[in-house]
Parts: C-alpha cells; sequence; structure tokens
C-alpha cells in the first residue's frame, strides 16, 4: 500500500500546522518551514496559486491521503449536489480511519490508519481493513474483542472512561469500545482550519 514516507514533523512544519501531536512542540521550537530557506520563507508573498495549493496539500496530509486518493474525493464532492467545499470535508470526516482518531481511539490519524488496516476493527459485525470506507448513519464499528484485550486498546479503554470525545454524530461505548454512527458530520463539526474553497478552485483551474 503506497503511503507517504516524509517524516511527518518535517510535513507539519511544511504545512504550518500540526499533522501528528509529537509535532506540536517541534512547531514551537522552530516556528518555519524545513530547509535552509525555511527560516526567510515566510518572507515571501505568495501567489493565489500557490495559496490554494498549500491549501490542498496542507488538508491532504492532515487526512492521510495520497493525491490519486484525494482527487477521488473531489470529483465525488464535485458529483453530488450541494456545496462541493463542505461535501468535500464531509466526506473526509466519513472516513472510518477518522472516525477512530476522533472518538480517541487512535492519538493521530496515521496510528487509527494503522488501526484499521491491521484488522482491529469491525464494522457492522464484519472485520474490515480499508481506512478509506464511508460511514453512513446507522453504521455501527468496534473494536475485534480479540484485539481489545491487548494491553493498548485496555489503555484506551481506561483513558475513555474519564474523558469521552464528544462528536455530534458519533455515540462511544467506552466500555465496549464500540461506536454508532447517529448522523452525518457537518462543516461546524470540523474545528480544524480548513479553508474548503481554495481546494475547489485550484481543482477548478
Amino acid at each position: 500500500m503506497a503511503r507517504n514516507l516524509t517524516p511527518i514533523v518535517k510535513l507539519s512544519r511544511r504545512e504550518k500546522t500540526p499533522l501528528h501531536p509529537k509535532a506540536i512542540k517541534a512547531m514551537v521550537k522552530r516556528p518555519y518551514g524545513p530547509g535552509q530557506h525555511g527560516p526567510s520563507a515566510g518572507r515571501q508573498k505568495l501567489s493565489q496559486y500557490a495559496i490554494q495549493l498549500r491549501e490542498k496539500q496542507k488538508v491532504k496530509r492532515m487526512y492521510g491521503l495520497l493525491e490519486k486518493q484525494f482527487v477521488r474525493v473531489i470529483k465525488e464532492a464535485e458529483r453530488r449536489q450541494g456545496v462541493s467545499g463542505e461535501i468535500m470535508v464531509q466526506l473526509l470526516e466519513q472516513r472510518l480511519d477518522n472516525a477512530v482518531y476522533r472518538l480517541g481511539l487512535a492519538p493521530s490519524r496515521q496510528a487509527a490508519r494503522q488501526v484499521v488496516t491491521h484488522g482491529h476493527v469491525m464494522l457492522n459485525g464484519r472485520r474490515v481493513d480499508i481506512p478509506s470506507i464511508l460511514l453512513k448513519a446507522g453504521d455501527e464499528f468496534s473494536v475485534r474483542p480479540k484485539s481489545a484485550s491487548n494491553n493498548y486498546f485496555k489503555a484506551v479503554s481506561a483513558e475513555l472512561k474519564g474523558n469521552v470525545p464528544s462528536v455530534r454524530w458519533l455515540s462511544l461505548d467506552a466500555d465496549k469500545l464500540s461506536a454508532k454512527v447517529t448522523g452525518l458530520p457537518a462543516r461546524e463539526d470540523v474545528n480544524e482550519e480548513i479553508h474548503e474553497q481554495l481546494i475547489i478552485e485550484f481543482y477548478s483551474r
């Protein structure tokens, strides 16, 4: 399976947003882009194309997608009725790996993707290993009973019992490490800074 092997801290500094919890400290220490020209790059005036490109790259890397996967999301968003940018964000949020991350079953989207690809998750009673599956209202997913007994998921369960993440469209049972999709994500459910219109404009050129 193809994936981006560039260090996540380097990508975070490039996109000026923490793509992983461990990138937060590094960005405070070095609040500029990577490379020898990083400290001076922030003084350059970006063209409209460059602004759109950086936003596209930021969101693509935020959700852990490669270009071909991201283009498919854009095409599907444009095919559906409604505001393409908002639909794009909704489709990204509906991914199974994102839902696993949102509920605190993994510390990052990268870790959530690994949890799914390693077969630790069941969707509607069946074991799945495809992170890009789009969830719909009424779906139920959970950590496999065999996986739930390992130390990692025991620690996750203990932590979630005292601090269940608030996700409007997902309902979590911390004891059983299971969740139900109670609706669909809305644009206001996403707290990351995303300028979706810039991305749609980039692909509309």
